[in-house]
């Protein structure tokens, strides 16, 4: 079985978010084998993917793991199962992937961008909980419940600089939320291209920053939206290795575009 690894939200090696891709012959071994699989490829979240019968609602079934467990929603593993999908020709324009989270389509654009069809998160303002600046390092403007679809809490900071600047207390933020914190802040320059920044820090799922997150980018968009009054807006992610996540507000969804780089090809032997 062919394994790939791929970097989302970038177009070049190195950037962005690497994922593990598995597009397995047959219906999902074991849990316990995937699983396994992901702790091993150590990635954010490895994707495995089958083909499904045609004339159904979905093209390709869709499952993500984090090295400790599996997760409703992926953005960039998403994207680069599509991207694996479409350089492979295994499938080729728009694919339907049937995942915990509903059906998800991906859109080929002519140019390498990919368009993926994610629901929006709900966002619910929550007072600041008591203890989260000791944990973040930093005083929250806001903050918003994302909703169980993505399961964090969202949290809006002073300036960039804040963001860019955090170091936080990892294991005292996993009590706030059930996968962990986006901290964002509006973008101090927008000429450089995004209007907003963002980190993600997810110590429940046992990622400590993950590098690019597009399902974090479906709460980021509506909340940034309303502040900027803007439905097409980028957002840099600032981790170490960086990302940039064009999104577009479409009430109930989000659209999320970015590209993708195939970085390593090999085989499983497991």
């Amino acid at each position: 079985m062919r394994i790939r690894i791929v970097d989302a939200f970038t177009d070049r090696p190195f950037a962005g978010n690497p994922a593990g891709v598995l597009l397995l012959d047959d219906v999902f071994p074991d849990e316990d084998w995937l699983q396994n699989v992901a702790l091993e490829v150590n990635h954010a979240e490895t994707a495995f993917a089958h083909r499904l019968p045609e004339g159904g609602e979905a093209d390709w079934a869709l499952r993500w793991f984090t090295p400790v467990t599996e997760v409703a929603m992926c953005g960039h593993a998403t994207l680069a199962t599509a991207h694996v999908l479409q350089s492979t020709g295994a499938h080729e324009g728009p694919v339907r992937f049937a995942t915990r989270s509903g059906v998800l389509v991906a859109t080929p654009g002519a140019d390498g961008w990919i368009t993926l069809d994610f629901p929006t998160a709900p966002l619910t303002p929550v007072e600041i909980p008591a203890g989260v600046t000791e944990a973040l390092g930093a005083a929250p403007v806001v903050a918003y419940d994302t909703g169980p679809g993505v399961g964090d809490l969202l949290v809006e900071l002073a300036d960039e600089k804040t963001v860019l600047g955090l170091a936080p207390d990892l294991r005292a933020l996993s009590a706030y939320s059930s996968r962990g914190i986006i901290a964002t802040a509006r973008a101090a320059d927008p000429t450089l291209g995004y209007d907003f920044v963002s980190r993600c820090f997810f110590p429940n799922v046992g990622i400590d920053e993950d590098p690019v997150t597009g399902s974090a980018h479906t709460a980021l968009a509506p909340h940034w939206a309303a502040r900027l009054g803007r439905n097409d807006l980028t957002g840099l992610q600032a981790s170490r290795r960086t990302g940039l996540v064009r999104t577009e507000l479409r009430g109930e969804r989000t659209l999320l575009v970015g590209r993708a780089v195939t970085v390593i090809e090999g085989e499983l032997l497991a």
